[in-house]
């Protein structure tokens, strides 16, 4: 399965944001990897700043450059503002959903939740960690695995609540309820940016 496995901290100290969870190398060298990371760098041109963003974006929610790409065409193919409909789908996306109703800390964990068949949607065993929610799909934990560790630790550490998601701790389930507004979400990414990196 394709994902990203190279340096994580690398990666946060190049945005300056913790990507892929919270990390102390933010605190410990709050400054880009490399050996010029310390020193000053140049003026950053219109093209890097755009580029920027859509890797940081891609970072965030576990994509490589392809699937990327296919979620952008598929975006600016709808009608509406291409930058919001990106974003709505991807946390459309099963695993990030997994990701935010609590039931794995990361959304690293949450992908390998989905492909190792833990999680089920309208009561049914999906493993493909992209899989597009739709409006009233019900994301549970599998019968077999509501006792694991790892899930019944995150749930109880991990409690978050978004206007687009509905929990049910009784049934260790949530409800896709619909696609988030733009202020709802929290990353923070400047999607317009990647927008005009695209329309380039």
């Amino acid at each position: 399965m394709a994902r990203y496995i190279g340096p994580k901290s690398k990666i946060s100290r190049k945005f300056g944001e913790s990507i892929f969870g919270d990390t102390k190398a933010l605190l410990k060298k709050a400054y880009p990897p490399g050996q010029h990371g310390r020193g000053r760098r140049k003026k950053l041109s219109e093209y890097a700043i755009q580029l920027a963003e859509k890797q940081k974006a891609k970072y965030l929610y576990g994509i490589l450059e392809r699937q990327f790409a296919n979620v952008f065409h598929r975006a600016s193919r709808k009608s509406g503002i291409t930058g919001e409909i990106l974003l709505q789908m991807l946390e459309a996306r099963l695993d990030n959903t997994v990701y935010r109703l609590g039931i794995s800390p990361t959304r690293r964990g949450a992908r390998q939740l989905v492909s190792h068949k833990h999680i089920t949607v309208n009561g049914e065993v999906v493993n493909i960690p992209s899989y597009t929610l739709k409006a009233n799909d019900i994301v549970g934990v599998r019968e077999k695995s509501k006792s694991l560790h790892a899930i019944t630790e995150s749930l109880m550490v991990n409690k978050k609540n978004f206007p687009w998601l509905e929990w049910d701790d009784s049934d260790m389930a949530g409800k896709y309820m619909s696609a988030p507004i733009r202020d709802d979400i929290p990353e923070n990414i400047k999607e317009q940016l990647i927008v005009e990196l695209y329309s380039k």
